[in-house]
């Protein structure tokens, strides 16, 4: 048996604790703490009520170039790179701070969550690695999650221009919504 800070592990159970109520899978829990497997289901259990959900995390990038999850991903890490750049927080700290307040945002404007704290870890994952990129719009100048392999250099975000069948899926249609 290792000796081991309880401070250390009373922080690590704090961050796991944090992320588990920001709505962490598992394995992204095992990826930012240094708790057992067995620690973090239990700590999940204790906290959600439930066993964590199993299966694979969401690993395609495409799902981040369709219109809505695209406008809301793109929020998210303009926030978390503005947090790098001007607050002294990183890693998942900084992925932290930037989900909350990527929620406060949504629940502020009234919109619907789309961008879960997995996808979001998974956004920043793909984006350090150069899968992803950040282009600017040349029509509006924000700046957008678009594929690196593509050219950017005319890129026209999806605010500027609407996909038709933006906003018009069956929920919208039962909200009243057209």
């Amino acid at each position: 048996m290792r000796n081991r800070s309880i401070l250390t592990e009373a922080r690590q159970i704090q961050l796991a604790t944090e992320l588990i109520i920001l709505g962490a899978r598992l394995q992204v829990l095992e990826m930012n703490t240094d708790l057992s497997r067995e620690r973090l289901v239990k700590l999940y259990k204790e906290i959600r009520g439930v066993s964590p959900p199993k299966g694979m995390l969401p690993y395609s990038e495409d799902w981040f170039m369709s219109w809505q999850p695209n406008m809301h991903s793109s929020l998210f890490i303009n926030i978390y790179n503005y947090i790098r750049a001007n607050v002294e927080i990183d890693g998942i700290d900084a992925l932290i701070k930037s989900y909350k307040l990527y929620i406060e945002h949504i629940e502020v404007n009234q919109l619907e969550k789309v961008l879960s704290l997995t996808r979001a870890w998974t956004l920043i994952r793909f984006v350090e690695s150069g899968v992803l990129c950040i282009a600017p719009c040349v029509s509006c100048h924000g700046k957008f999650i678009v594929h690196s392999l593509e050219i950017h250099s005319n890129h026209v975000c999806g605010l500027c221009n609407i996909p038709s069948r933006a906003g018009k899926t069956k929920k919208a249609a039962v909200a009243g919504f057209h």
